[in-house]
């Protein structure tokens, strides 16, 4: 029984064990070169990087655009768009198809990613107070907010479909986008002036890699279609499907409805977790990190220092669900709610006793904060789509995808008024 009290459905086995009885025994092909697991784990990176490319040149757009709020306006197009597009493609997921939505989603990232550097280099030109440059920048986030939802919900909800080990693998790539951003953040912080010049080569060098990034996605997610690996598992997909509409009917209006509300509240446990675990991290990280705490040693070094700490553990995190999954979720979720505790872990760093507000707390709390968003992200995301039946895996990580977003909102309203 799982934590709805509702019966466990068939597991991803059984599944698979059934469908091969039913075509003549084949056996799943290995994955020749872990060539699947290194193709996700790129897709991860990929669809993550626009948004990070956006929120790292924060510097370069506060300084051409200085009475604009760049950051909070950024955020909320970005998440409020991807809102309102995941909710539409939810309800439509049966009427499109992942490989199209996805395809189209990584086309307009590159688009977006575009916008900025050409703008800079024909328009904007170091040139500071251009309203108009503004507005265009701001729909070139909503664009990449809308690339976020074909691709994010696509992606997880195709990696749903196929066995553990892919879904770990988008995952990881997450926090691997997290690791490069921190990177680059570290080299042209080295390298650059932080003057108008060097905010612009930063700029540019964040969408250069980004738009070289979605290239190479673009190029790796329509070879993956053609490995044997995700060929057997998109037949058993298929096979699945057919089934439910010969003993259903049509999936189309009152029976798909039922099949997604169906599919939520097998879910939602695993959706509340991961509500929880971004309302806590979006609350602390990277606000907190950035304005609240200081070091009179590393001065602006320490902000980026966290967060370099928190990037990595994060994918340490990630990675270590190949090593050991915890497939009981009434530990995940009861982790998650554990995580609370950041709160008055985090408030002392600002008022507790003057050793707990020395470097060396703060980052220990800060790796820790990122290890266990890392590793309880990766467990729900992995198990959710198994709780439901192979043909409804995609609308599960569709689902499970929805509630990360309004986590990631939630997390960033509460980041305003938490700490006094």
């Amino acid at each position: 029984m799982g934590l709805s009290g509702e019966p466990e459905p068939y597991s991803e086995s059984t599944l698979l064990l059934q469908n091969s009885a039913a075509s003549n025994e084949k056996q799943p092909p290995k994955d020749a070169f872990h060539l699947g697991y290194i193709i996700y784990f790129t897709l991860g990176i990929g669809y993550l990087l626009p948004w990070n490319a956006f929120i790292t040149a924060v510097d370069y757009f506060s300084y051409i655009y200085p009475e604009a709020s760049v950051d909070r306006v950024f955020a909320v197009t970005y998440m409020l768009v991807g809102l309102f597009c995941l909710l539409i493609i939810i309800f439509y997921a049966h009427k499109s198809d992942a490989y199209v939505r996805i395809n189209v989603g990584l086309g307009l990232f590159v688009v977006s990613l575009l916008v900025v550097p050409v703008m800079d280099t024909v328009y904007i030109k170091g040139r500071v107070g251009l309203q108009d440059g503004f507005y265009v920048t701001v729909g070139a986030v909503a664009l990449s907010g809308l690339a976020d939802a074909l691709v994010q919900g696509g992606l997880i909800g195709s990696a749903g479909e196929l066995p553990e080990r892919y879904m770990q693998a988008v995952v990881a790539g997450t926090a691997g986008s997290g690791v490069l951003v921190s990177v680059l953040r570290l080299l042209t912080k080295a390298l650059y002036s932080q003057d108008e010049s060097g905010l612009r080569k930063s700029a540019n060098l964040y969408f250069a890699v980004g738009i070289v990034v979605m290239v190479v996605c673009t190029v790796f997610y329509n070879v993956a279609h053609k490995l044997p690996v995700i060929k057997y598992h998109q037949e058993l997909k298929t096979q699945a499907v057919n089934e439910e509409i010969e003993q259903k009917g049509s999936l189309t209006g009152p029976v798909w409805r039922s099949i997604v509300w169906h599919t939520v509240r097998r879910i939602k446990w695993y959706g509340f977790g991961i509500l929880l675990i971004y309302i806590v991290t979006l609350s602390i990280f990277p606000g907190y990190i950035t304005e609240d705490v200081h070091s009179a040693v590393l001065k602006d070094w320490y902000g980026i220092i966290l967060i370099t700490g928190y990037n990595v553990f994060d994918l340490v995190g990630k990675s270590l669900t190949a090593v050991y999954l915890l497939e009981n979720e009434k530990v995940a979720i009861g982790g998650c709610v554990a995580r609370l505790l950041f709160f008055p872990l985090f408030l002392g760093c600002l008022h507790g006793p003057k050793f707990f507000r020395m470097e060396i707390p703060v980052t220990i709390l800060t790796c820790l904060l990122g290890l266990t968003n890392g590793y309880l992200t990766s467990v729900l995301m992995i198990l959710a789509p198994k709780v439901v039946q192979l043909q409804h895996a995609e609308t599960a990580g569709i689902v499970i995808v929805l509630f990360l977003i309004v986590g990631l909102a939630a997390g960033s309203i509460v980041a305003w008024f938490w700490v006094i």
